[in-house]
């Protein structure tokens, strides 16, 4: 399995590095490494995250689509804000998520982690919905879950791949500061303050799409 988690490793870093950047490579490198961590996860018993990547698969065709036609009037993307509503939907979905998954895990597969398998599999998941829609607030869900990510996997024995997210950590700093400063860029082009309230955007695309 080094080989694998190897892959998984070089791949993943890549491919957060590219989201950080908003270059569209990033879906289909992504796609690489979700093929690598659905081995390796299923291998060492992680059941929820091996099972997770095939739904990245489909998630990472969506945003694949949507940065590059799901903007205004069929427009390459913009960065925007969480709005409330998509708040309180995603925090619905989160506790809800979580809560069954963790019990399925617990029932029915010889999980020996199965509360941070869920949380994390459950945060991963709303994170990409949230980059696929370049959502700012999706870097705070990815950091959220790294921060758990890292010690389950030193705990069984991941050891690369626990290394791996901690430099996935890192790469989620660098790439919240880069899309604030770009969100910023796109409302000063704008020449429109940002809606509390809505926390969309109106106005030219960002400079860095790919």
């Amino acid at each position: 399995m080094d080989i694998v988690e190897i892959l998984g490793f070089v791949s993943g870093a890549l491919c957060v590095w590219l989201v950080a950047r908003q270059n569209i490579w990033n879906w289909p490198i992504g796609i690489a490494n979700n093929v690598m961590f659905l081995i390796l996860f299923w291998t060492a018993g992680i059941y929820a995250d091996a099972g997770l990547q095939i739904v990245y698969m489909g998630l990472a065709l969506y945003g694949w689509w949507a940065w590059l036609r799901g903007g205004v009037q069929h427009t390459a993307l913009t960065v925007t804000r969480t709005t409330r509503s998509q708040w309180l939907v995603l925090g619905g979905l989160g506790v809800l998520g979580t809560a069954g998954l963790t019990v399925l895990l617990d029932t029915v597969t010889d999980s020996t982690v199965p509360l941070p398998d869920a949380i994390t599999t459950v945060l991963s998941l709303l994170a990409t919905w949230g980059q696929a829609r370049k959502k700012l607030e999706s870097w705070w869900l990815w950091i959220t879950a790294d921060v758990i990510y890292v010690p389950l996997y030193a705990y069984k024995d991941l050891w690369l791949t626990a290394v791996l997210y901690v430099g996935f950590l890192a790469l989620c700093v660098l790439g919240l500061r880069n899309w604030r400063a770009d969100y910023a860029t796109t409302l000063a082009a704008a020449g429109s303050p940002a809606s509390s309230a809505t926390g969309q955007v109106k106005g030219s695309e960002p400079s860095a799409t790919s």
